[in-house]
């Protein structure tokens, strides 16, 4: 075997394999971005998730005091919440445009 066949025989192989390294290393590169992306968007989702349960454990709360407590009270309370409107019948003077309209007042 002469020297340019040991030459030939390196570049048949080191090449090849030089350039299949470069390529794994790109791809590998390209996953590893696309699992930072991802895990910044599940750990996102995770926090809108984690407000969200707090919001519906306080609901629950309130229901379950709602629901435990007997009485008037709680009779109060509901009304409490609720704010019904009522529109108001206009007056004469309202009718004839002498005095401003108030079309909403409360019960």
């Amino acid at each position: 075997m002469n020297p340019g066949d040991v030459i030939a025989l390196l570049i048949t192989i080191l090449l090849p394999t030089v350039l299949l390294l470069y390529v794994f290393r790109r791809w590998f590169s390209y996953k590893e971005k696309q699992l930072e992306v991802s895990a910044r968007a599940t750990a996102e989702r995770a926090a809108e998730y984690a407000v969200s349960n707090k919001e519906l454990e306080q609901r629950v709360r309130v229901l379950e005091q709602i629901i435990t407590d007997h009485g008037a009270q709680t009779a109060a309370q509901i009304e409490a919440l609720r704010t019904p409107v009522q529109l108001s019948r206009p007056t004469e003077r309202q009718l004839e445009g002498r005095e401003p309209r108030n079309d909403i007042s409360p019960a």
